[in-house]
């Protein structure tokens, strides 16, 4: 299995002259695209009814979940990431830690799984959830990640989504009213100008 997922690595890994144009891509979409989690999370709680507000919670404690779970496996089973073995070409710094699962893909989808489970923002959550794809291929153009790293954020993604929406009666009522009273506190004046929601 291991040389299976060297092989694919090594079909998608960076050439050792990339273009300069799939190179500036790959590192957005590697780097910088996960802010959208955070964005759109804020952007739901601030904007959205109480129904979108809870979707946010939930989905937020999937990513939460999902991390866990990984620190849990990496803490059981330590895998090299290509660098550390030498393998292929490493084209943005990185942090020489487990490689599986992804922390950075099981994040995305487990928020973008959560989402889409939802009736309101499943639309949102199917887009995040495809746009998972070119990022995963960017960790992978950028040397950072193995193929199967992939394949474990998505499982554990999906088993994180699955779990937080199967247990949602034990914890979504009481974070809800806890950060409902936060975010009072912390926007009030803007909640006076309408500008957020209350």
């Amino acid at each position: 299995m291991e040389s299976f997922n060297h092989t694919l690595f090594f079909w998608l890994n960076a050439p050792e002259h990339p273009s300069a144009l799939v190179l500036t891509l790959a590192t957005f979409f590697a780097e910088q695209l996960i802010w959208a989690v955070p964005l759109l999370i804020g952007i739901g709680w601030l904007r959205g009814s109480e129904v979108t507000r809870k979707a946010m919670l939930v989905a937020t404690a999937s990513g939460l979940l999902g991390l866990l779970i990984n620190q849990a496996i990496g803490l059981a089973w330590s895998h090299p990431r290509p660098f550390m073995i030498g393998l292929g070409h490493t084209l943005i710094p990185h942090v020489a830690d487990s490689s599986f699962p992804s922390d950075h893909l099981t994040l995305w989808w487990a928020v973008a799984f959560s989402l889409s489970l939802k009736r309101g923002p499943r639309i949102v959550g199917l887009a995040l959830a495809l746009l998972g794809v070119p990022i995963a291929w960017s960790r992978l153009y950028l040397g950072v990640h193995f193929p199967f790293d992939m394949f474990g954020a998505v499982s554990v993604a999906a088993l994180s989504a699955w779990l937080t929406l199967r247990e949602v009666r034990w914890y979504l009522e009481p974070s809800y009213r806890l950060a409902i009273g936060i975010h009072r506190w912390l926007v009030g004046k803007l909640i006076a100008l309408r500008w957020v929601r209350e």
